[in-house]
């Protein structure tokens, strides 16, 4: 079972430490760093307040990419509801026994952004969907250890709750796979010239919408690339005929 946490460009060193407290609390341990700007650092040991553990075995990657490659099942976190780009919205008690389930499976991931501005558009492009904690729209202020510390523990309620489905035959497509099939629709849409009126990225965005709600395992991806192929070739023997 791989259950991780994400954390991406993360500026102050304090909140690395207070986030491995938050995940130790719930029993959580796996914490990956996306391009930290300082760690390891004293400020981190001392708001990790015992979880050393958790810092001690903490992973720092150059990517998100690289961070979530393995994952099955990945989850991003928002301040705000981001409707017009198409993510799907989960609170953290909808999202916490769909990761688990697939963290029970394989690997699933949880990412948070920056302290100021989150995650952007572009980090959020390869998440599943969208976490949105819900608070007072007056004062909607959460620092990063506090969205964490209440992830952490919906996560650590659904424990107890019976399976949200029954285990998959075929585990999920990991986002590296996933990654690989829209970089082969979009090579697709562009020979067949579908694509966007505008000229710009939202047609390739909403495929990979449509198909991230469906949390497409191995098999099926391995189906659409078959089908994708296909396309390629007819039309490869299209163009060599006389």
């Amino acid at each position: 079972m791989s259950l991780r946490f994400v954390l991406v460009a993360t500026r102050h060193p304090g909140n690395i430490g207070a986030t491995a407290r938050a995940m130790k609390t719930m029993g959580l341990s796996e914490l990956v760093l996306v391009a930290p700007e300082t760690f390891p650092h004293a400020d981190a040991t001392a708001r990790a307040s015992g979880a050393d553990d958790v810092l001690a075995k903490a992973r720092v990657v150059a990517t998100l990419a690289e961070a979530v490659a393995d994952c099955g099942l990945v989850y991003g976190t928002s301040a705000h509801v981001r409707s017009r780009y198409y993510w799907p919205g989960l609170t953290p008690r909808e999202a916490a026994p769909r990761l688990q389930a697939a963290a029970r499976e394989g690997h699933a991931a949880v990412v948070f952004g920056t302290e100021r501005i989150g995650l952007t558009n572009e980090e959020l492009e390869g998440c599943h969907a969208l976490i949105h904690i819900p608070t007072d729209p007056e004062f909607d202020s959460l620092n990063l250890a506090q969205a964490v510390q209440v992830i952490a523990y919906e996560l650590r309620l659904a424990l107890d709750l019976p399976p949200l489905r029954p285990a998959r035959d075929v585990p999920l497509a990991p986002v590296a796979e996933l990654e690989q099939l829209w970089a082969h629709f979009d090579a697709v849409l562009r020979e067949v010239d579908f694509t966007d009126r505008n000229g710009g990225p939202h047609l390739l965005r909403r495929v990979k919408r449509i198909l991230s709600r469906a949390e497409l395992d191995q098999h099926e991806v391995n189906i659409l690339r078959g089908i994708l192929s296909a396309v390629q070739a007819k039309r490869r023997r299209a163009g060599s005929t006389p």
